[in-house]
């Protein structure tokens, strides 16, 4: 897996929003404990490895930044849930999903819907 970019604070956050402008930029909100996240940890993965230019990828991990975890909802007016992955567009949360929803297949459709 190509790992992501783990945001560790509100700067980090406030860079991708801002490169959102110029790329879709996926926010993944990791529980480093739970299994449904680890589950959705390897489909987020997955994706990430089949479109790897496509997107930026990041990652907050929330038992270590559970603030930033917190301004990441405040920002995206996206209430939070663990795992969750959220796509800005043009510096605003345009789709979102969590738990099982989190699928490579999700991820796919909503980077490129035309050629799903």
């Amino acid at each position: 897996m190509s790992l992501p970019i783990i945001l560790d604070g509100a700067e980090a956050l406030e860079s991708a929003i801002e490169d959102s402008h110029q790329k879709p930029v996926f926010v993944f909100k990791h529980s480093l404990t739970c299994p449904i996240s680890a589950a959705a940890w390897k489909e987020y993965g997955d994706f990430i490895a089949d479109h790897p230019a496509a997107a930026i990828y990041t990652a907050v991990e929330i038992q270590r930044t559970r603030e930033l975890s917190a301004l990441v909802a405040e920002k995206t007016q996206v209430e939070h849930e663990s795992p969750q992955v959220i796509l800005l567009r043009d510096g605003k949360a345009v789709w979102h999903r969590s738990h099982g929803s989190i699928t490579e297949d999700s991820l796919t459709r909503v980077l490129d819907p035309a050629g799903s």
